[in-house]
């Protein structure tokens, strides 16, 4: 048991990441409300921004600006800038697809007045509005 503690204290931020996505994932199987929904996928997204974020940062170096050196040495004291730029895009993403969905959801509920996922069902499979 100690060790699994001395485990979670040394990676609590993979742990707040798994955690985050686990909530996130039962909030979009569970919930029926569209925005509800939406809301457990951004959560998800979250997650995974943090578990990238933590991998590219390195305790002891610097943010990756460089003033024309060609120096190794000086090259190692840096940070990798891919994990921060592969988050940055996937935000860009997120947002992007976070609005689509919302738009198709405004949709949904101009058309049917609910945003119960199971009552949408049952208006489509019975042919009404």
């Amino acid at each position: 048991m100690k060790e699994i503690a001395s485990l979670l204290a040394q990676n609590h931020i993979l742990a707040a990441s798994v955690i985050l996505f686990g909530i996130g994932f039962v909030n979009l199987l569970l919930q029926k409300n569209l925005i509800r929904k939406i809301i457990g996928l951004n959560i998800m997204d979250t997650a995974i921004f943090l578990l990238l974020t933590s991998f590219g940062y390195i305790e002891g170096r610097y943010a990756p600006i460089l003033v024309s050196t060609t120096d190794p040495a000086q090259v190692e004291q840096y940070v990798n800038p891919i994990p921060t730029g592969l988050v940055l895009t996937g935000i860009v993403v997120s947002v992007s697809c976070t609005a689509f969905m919302l738009a198709l959801t405004q949709r949904l509920y101009l058309r049917y007045h609910t945003l119960d996922i199971d009552a949408i069902l049952m208006m489509v499979r019975k042919g009404g509005n």
